[in-house]
């Protein structure tokens, strides 16, 4: 099996230590980092041995790798067992992630801000640094989360070319100044 391989042992641990960074369950990421590895969709047994793993914390892990669209579960001929494999394109993986993050994360703040802001513009009681400080980053949240929403839908060539030009997109967009205050 690849977790057998001394560097796929290492980037398994290393991922599983990053997860834990990101806000994911260590176990969690060492799944999705031997499945992204294997050559083969693997059976969660296979997984839970493999990792020195409970074969429950494999099945809550994978649901919660299945439900970021980040690994699926496949039927292989002549097997019962379900198996799984992991999403290898890169491009596709960040996307995904992205988007269940501002699933999860993002779009609950924008919506609780949206309603502060609602209520604090009506309100000429609130302290004036509270509504604006509010209506700041309900507006720095909502044009962050617009541009995702526009980044998003560019075919993956064309990230992949404004990913290489870098810091080098100023020029095109202007002269570099004091940034906004936003």
């Amino acid at each position: 099996m690849i977790s057998d391989h001394p560097d796929a042992k290492a980037f398994i641990l290393h991922w599983g230590e990053m997860g834990t960074h990101w806000g994911v369950n260590r176990s969690v990421a060492q799944i999705h980092a031997l499945l992204y590895l294997s050559a083969a969709p693997l059976p969660a047994e296979d997984i839970a041995e493999a990792l020195g793993l409970a074969r429950s914390n494999i099945s809550t892990a994978l649901k919660e790798l299945m439900a970021y669209a980040i690994v699926r579960r496949v039927h292989i001929d002549g097997d019962r067992r379900d198996h799984f494999v992991a999403e290898t394109d890169l491009w596709e993986l960040l996307l995904r992630i992205s988007a269940e993050r501002k699933r999860r994360e993002i779009d609950p703040t924008l919506a609780l801000l949206a309603e502060l802001s609602e209520r604090l513009a009506g309100d000429p009681a609130a302290p004036k640094q509270l509504r604006e400080r509010i209506t700041r980053m309900h507006e720095f949240i909502s044009t962050l989360s617009g541009w995702y929403e526009q980044v998003r839908q560019l075919p993956k060539p064309t990230l992949v070319t404004l990913m290489k030009l870098g810091g080098k997109i100023a020029r095109f967009v202007g002269p570099r100044g004091k940034a906004p205050e936003s």
